[in-house]
């Protein structure tokens, strides 16, 4: 008998509404394809949304305000209001009050998301600077759901058409990268970083690339000794446990010849390593995933775009395709129903 899977609903955090978050999220929800893959529900205000649907002429664009999960209409988008006002829409400006709304959308959708009410997140942009204070720690996204979801660890992945990069440490200062790049954790975030692209993508045996962490992978300890004490350790152990892992590789020639076509990932030790080629590549339709973690989360890998944010020019793809790579993942991992 053939078998079919429950269409899943996705949460979409608004992220800063003074960015170009409501509006990517907009036309991203523009296009009815997505009814056929998840049932869409907004974590932010019904009047945010009205303000940029106005705004954009979206005149045949409707949405539903819900009170609870009970109260979804799939085959329609959905909207839960995460605060009783609504801050004021100001586009392009930076406000406290826009922080406050951002992040008690994102932390009611990953109450959500936890409790199983939905099956995925997508967080629009938002803004650190905003949110961050010395009673409220925020670092990140990936960061504030590693903690909620008491998880070990996770790893940041940037996932574009033909190309997906990890990252060894996230958001830290330079100055401390060298550092916290051991041998344990370049063992323990490639390990994450394989079963992801088995369970999470459906990569049997994946083949894995290290990049180096000096100027021409060290260039055997004549620019640093991580290459020679830390990586081709924990790349030969890695190998041992019949994991499909090369390198080091200096990170300058790697992408630069194209290396990264050859393999199924790549693994980059710091922020700027792994997000510079990325989006210097795949920049209009690539995707942020955190990988590791018992929910899936998925958005796009632009910021909040202050400067364009309200002059409808802003480009929904890297939105949409965190859309549909998140709904890709959930199905994936949903069990098939009669």
């Amino acid at each position: 008998m053939q078998t079919k899977k429950q269409r899943p609903i996705l949460g979409i955090s608004i992220g800063d509404i003074n960015g170009i978050g409501p509006e990517v999220i907009l036309k991203s929800l523009a296009d009815a394809r997505v009814f056929s893959n998840f049932t869409p529900l907004i974590y932010g205000h019904g009047k945010a949304l009205s303000h940029y649907k106005k705004l954009m002429n979206l005149e045949d664009f409707y949405f539903t305000q819900v009170r609870n999960h009970e109260e979804i209409q799939h085959r329609k988008v959905n909207v839960i209001n995460c605060l009783e006002e609504c801050p004021e829409v100001i586009p392009g400006v930076e406000t406290q009050e826009a922080g406050k709304l951002a992040l008690a959308s994102f932390a009611a959708a990953v109450e959500d998301l936890k409790s199983g009410k939905i099956q995925g997140l997508v967080t629009a942009p938002l803004s650190k600077s905003n949110i961050n204070s010395e009673t409220i720690p925020f670092v990140g996204h990936t960061e504030y759901l590693i903690e909620a979801t008491g998880s070990s660890s996770g790893l940041m992945m940037l996932v574009g058409e033909d190309l997906r990069v990890g990252l060894v440490t996230g958001h830290i200062p330079l100055s401390q990268v060298a550092a916290a790049v051991t041998k344990e954790k370049v063992i323990e975030k490639t390990k994450i970083f394989i079963k992801s692209l088995e369970q999470d993508f459906g990569i049997n045996k994946p083949k894995i690339a290290i990049l180096g962490l000096n100027p021409h992978a060290g260039e055997d300890g004549l620019l640093g000794s991580e290459e020679e004490t830390i990586l081709k350790p924990a790349i030969q152990e890695l190998k041992d446990a019949r994991h499909y892992v090369f390198g080091p590789y200096p990170a300058d020639g790697f992408f630069g010849m194209m290396h990264q076509q050859k393999f199924d990932g790549v693994l980059a030790l710091y922020h700027d390593q792994g997000l510079i080629p990325f989006k210097s590549i795949a920049f209009s339709s690539g995707v942020n995933f955190t990988a590791g973690l018992s929910v899936i989360r998925t958005s796009p890998d632009h910021g909040t775009a202050y400067s364009i944010a309200g002059k409808n020019i802003a480009d929904c793809s890297s939105m949409r395709a965190a859309l549909f790579l998140a709904s890709d993942i959930v199905e994936r991992h949903l069990p098939s129903t009669e």
